[in-house]
């Protein structure tokens, strides 16, 4: 094992969600749980984004999707690090 947090992929959790129509098996560390909820805001944003768009092919519907993903994460992730610094002063 690797610095104590190695799991080997026996150990790995195997998780079949449904985006957007389709099924998907996520294999990774995460609990049941967390899965399902990470698949479902996926799959609502998905939905969101393509009543807004209908004709938006799913290709190009999943990388909107990812764009919004990742501008809320980096969004949360400054507010994170300002709070951060606010509490070091």
């Amino acid at each position: 094992m690797n610095g104590g947090n190695a799991v080997s992929e026996a150990e790995k959790k195997r998780t079949t969600v449904e985006i957007y129509g389709q099924q998907y098996v996520i294999v990774g560390n995460e609990s049941v749980e967390h899965v399902r909820l990470v698949a479902s805001l996926v799959n609502n944003k998905m939905r969101e984004i393509g009543q807004k768009n209908p004709s938006l092919d799913s290709t190009k519907l999943a990388v909107l999707t990812a764009v919004n993903a990742v501008n809320d994460y980096l969004k949360i992730k400054d507010h994170l690090d300002r709070l951060e610094n606010e509490l070091k002063k």
